[in-house]
């Protein structure tokens, strides 16, 4: 169902990626006229797995794109976490049915790539939504009434408003926030995609199923249905290397895992490339808008991927500005305003936390000792009990009064 605003407003987007199709499907979805301007000649993904919270699917419910997620999205039946080198279970939450009773919508897993075919295939379905591709942003400028953006090439493109959708290297936050470089965490992943058929039996897991260690771990779930087993190795490094699409050095990774339980090693030993990227967020910051101009998913909020909410997250702002557009009539200053103050918190938290599950996760000694106790003993968990507050998720009909 679209929603015809009382003016609709001619929006940019920059960033063709999850947060700013997300951004541009719900914009249009309300009657807005928008324009994604991504850089690349072509739109698409890269990456491996995603994992989809119950707030996550909330939004998806409000978005009328459960049934498109759910086609390509697999239910695993747990989470749990093992100790990467003696094996023992440390814990194992149960999902499926329990998500259900707890939170009233499931928790999935997806491909990253069909994610984005899911929001693009709805941005397509829009004659509202103009897609661009090889449309870099290079600056942009404001006034009292509306933003003009300079693209590669010398066009200048001119809207009500701009979304810097653009992520965690945002052109669009240098000037907005004007913060410096993301903040290195230390950690390094890689990350691979096998099919079914190239996983042995006795490997295979529906689980979510995270092996914790000293300063590495290694998390898998299947993808696609089960049709395909995403693996994401991470360990601490001094490596530094912008981007996404970094092959990594099996060496290194096997010597930080040499000291892992065997069906781990024959896991990694499986893959015969790995993609890397080094973990980078940033502090979580207050204001992110400058009038006309605001930031959603990465550039406002990035986060390190331990509590899996990146691309959650970004849905969820998507969402909400939409929903401050609407409160306001279109009035964009106001809405942009109205937007970032009911996240900043919300966000920043997703952020500290997940820097605090990294800890968790990659503990060692007394630490290692202590997070196995309490997660056994039922009192603490690392699943639903200690993240209700972000698993409950937004409501978007009550957001504004």
């Amino acid at each position: 169902m679209t929603h015809a605003p009382a003016r609709p407003l001619n929006l940019l987007v920059a960033g063709g990626g999850i947060g700013g199709l997300a951004s541009a499907y719900v914009l249009g979805r309300s009657g807005h006229n928008v324009t994604v301007l991504e850089q690349a000649g072509t739109f698409g993904e890269i990456g491996a797995g995603i994992q989809l919270g119950p707030n996550i699917f909330k939004m998806f419910e409000y978005l009328g794109l459960t049934d498109a997620v759910s086609r390509v999205a697999f239910f695993p039946p747990g989470l749990g976490m093992n100790d990467v080198r003696t094996g023992e279970k440390v814990i194992r939450v149960p999902l499926g049915e329990a998500a259900l009773a707890a939170y009233g919508y499931p928790y999935g897993v997806i491909y990253r790539v069909d994610l984005h075919q899911v929001f693009l295939e709805a941005c397509q379905a829009l004659p509202n939504i103009s897609l661009r591709t090889s449309s870099k942003v290079e600056s942009f400028d404001q006034d009292a009434s509306r933003v003009s953006v300079r693209i590669a090439g010398g066009k200048t493109l001119q809207g009500d408003a701009l979304v810097g959708a653009d992520g965690l290297w945002s052109r669009i936050r240098e000037r907005v926030v004007g913060d410096g470089k993301p903040r290195v965490s230390g950690h390094i992943a890689y990350r691979a995609v096998l099919k079914r058929e190239d996983v042995p039996q006795h490997l295979w897991n529906d689980d979510v199923l995270l092996w914790g260690g000293e300063k590495t771990h290694l998390v898998h779930y299947p993808l696609r249905r089960g049709e395909l087993f995403n693996l994401v190795a991470v360990f601490h490094s001094n490596k530094y290397d912008e981007g996404w699409n970094t092959f990594g050095d099996t060496a290194e990774l096997n010597e930080r895992f040499s000291q892992a339980v065997p069906q781990v090693k024959e896991l990694l030993g499986k893959i015969q490339t790995w993609k890397m990227w080094v973990l980078c967020d940033r502090e979580p910051v207050k204001n992110w808008s400058d009038r006309r101009v605001t930031l959603l998913g990465d550039a406002a909020h990035p986060m390190l991927q331990y509590l899996a909410q990146g691309a959650g997250q970004a849905i969820e702002d998507a969402v909400v500005l939409a929903e401050a557009l609407r409160f306001t009539g279109g009035g964009v200053e106001q809405a942009f305003q109205k937007y970032q103050q009911a996240r900043y918190l919300r966000t920043g938290r997703v952020q500290l936390t997940a820097r605090f599950y990294g800890d968790i996760y990659h503990a060692s000694g007394v630490q290692r000792e202590l997070r196995n106790q309490l997660f056994r003993s039922g009192k603490e968990s690392a699943g639903f009990a200690g993240l209700k507050w972000m698993y409950d998720g937004i409501d978007p009909k009550n957001l504004f009064t």
